[in-house]
């Protein structure tokens, strides 16, 4: 491996992505910056550490050949998207300064777009969730009527959105129409405009992220976890906790040979994958995957649940030539236990959440509410991040389990009292 000063370069730093710059750092590799809008998303902005960077490169959407001349007389080590919104321009900066991480050229709209993600899948011969994807009411009609759905519950959805903004579930005898309607042709939570929505059948079961790091072709899995989201008047993905899952869990098998699948299907050789997927009674099933880290922070936790991360094991490869291992174990017992309001308004008694410190398996808090804050209804993961979150972590699973269902009920004490404009 090239012991030489040559840099990592992060497309589009944020979330867990922000994370590269200490993990390269501390192998004593520089890391410089590329970022694909002058501004990042408001959903970002929080995250984004201009300092951490010997450099930042903004891309404007007609500098490619300057941004691709300035990258290449740095000889970068490796390109890595830090978040979705970077996964794409990753991708042309790979494909032409880096081919041999570079993943399939052909497939990159797949790798971002959920419905031509699925159709991928599908064409590889695995099983998919029906589903279309349309700005016109006449062609969902259409397709209801073939498939035997109208009537039946539904998900509507961006098809370039993240952190599960806009999805939503239609129950069943619930017109769609309006919220279709409402959904197209505005603008999603990273800024891109929703030019069609994506319309799929409602499947229930146990909902899974497999992480992974790809060399080569070559997949590995730095861990599982199990997604509990919960309906939160509507709004169908709202997450209630993440917990890390054992690697001999008897379900691991089947979902690491349908991720792995998932990632050939879509051309995924190198980097970081992250494959969500629902265990129905019919079989697994994809939600959707992500060419890029698990996002909120996730590798700070995955750290200490396994030892180890998906940022780590690519600088360990970039940096030492290191190639991971198939496996991963479980060292103690984590789940993230997300913050829900369950409606808009002014909070007070935040206080009592400081309770959670005291509990027996309490990791960390990340409280971003204090009385007198106005909240908005959770409605994705970004608005449960808005909020924030607990980490519990321990040897007894039972344990970890009896202190998330104390934050639950400590969580249901936070008052949210209607908001009233004076100004109006």
């Amino acid at each position: 491996m090239n012991t030489t000063n040559q840099p990592a370069v992060i497309v589009d730093p944020y979330s867990t992505g922000a994370l590269y710059a200490e993990t390269f750092r501390q192998r004593g590799v520089p890391v410089y910056a590329v970022i694909s809008t002058p501004v990042p998303p408001d959903v970002y902005a929080a995250s984004y550490r201009p300092d951490d960077f010997d450099q930042v490169f903004v891309f404007t959407g007609d500098n490619l050949e300057q941004l691709l001349s300035s990258l290449s007389a740095l000889q970068p080590r490796c390109i890595l998207p830090g978040t979705e919104s970077g996964v794409e321009l990753c991708d042309l900066l790979c494909q032409s300064l880096l081919p041999e991480y570079a993943n399939d050229a052909n497939l990159s709209s797949a790798r971002r777009h959920k419905y031509l993600m699925a159709q991928a899948v599908a064409a590889a011969g695995l099983a998919v969730i029906p589903q279309i994807c349309t700005d016109s009411v006449a062609v969902v009609e259409r397709w209801l009527e073939e498939f035997a759905l109208r009537g039946r519950d539904l998900v509507i959805k961006p098809p370039k959105s993240a952190g599960t903004d806009g999805v939503r579930c239609i129950r069943a005898g619930e017109d769609w129409r309006p919220y279709f309607k409402a959904l197209v042709h505005t603008k999603n939570r990273l800024g891109l405009m929703n030019d069609e929505v994506l319309v799929q059948q409602y499947v229930t079961g146990h909902e899974f992220v497999v992480d992974t790091v790809s060399i080569a072709g070559h997949h590995t899995v730095t861990d599982i976890c199990r997604y509990h989201k919960i309906d939160n008047g509507g709004n169908m993905a709202v997450y209630n906790a993440m917990e890390w899952i054992s690697p001999s869990a008897p379900d691991n098998t089947a979902l690491i040979a349908y991720a792995f699948g998932v990632l050939d299907a879509l051309g995924i050789r190198h980097g970081a994958g992250h494959v969500e997927l629902m265990l129905t009674p019919e079989g697994i099933r994809l939600i959707e995957i992500a060419a890029r880290p698990h996002g909120g922070g996730q590798a700070r936790y995955n750290r200490v649940a396994t030892g180890d991360s998906q940022l780590d094991r690519l600088a360990r490869y970039h940096c030492d030539g290191e190639l991971p291992t198939q496996d991963f174990q479980l060292l103690r017992h984590l789940t993230v236990t997300f913050l829900v309001a369950r409606e808009a308004g002014i909070v007070s008694n935040t206080a009592v959440l400081d309770r959670a410190q005291a509990l027996s398996t309490h990791y960390t808090s990340v409280i971003n509410i204090r009385d007198g804050d106005r909240v908005e209804k959770t409605k994705d993961l970004f608005s449960n991040l808005d909020l924030g979150y607990i980490v519990l972590c321990g040897p007894d699973a039972a344990a970890v389990e009896r202190d998330f269902q104390t934050i639950k009920q400590l969580e249901q004490q936070l008052l949210i009292t209607e908001f009233h404009d004076l100004t109006a």
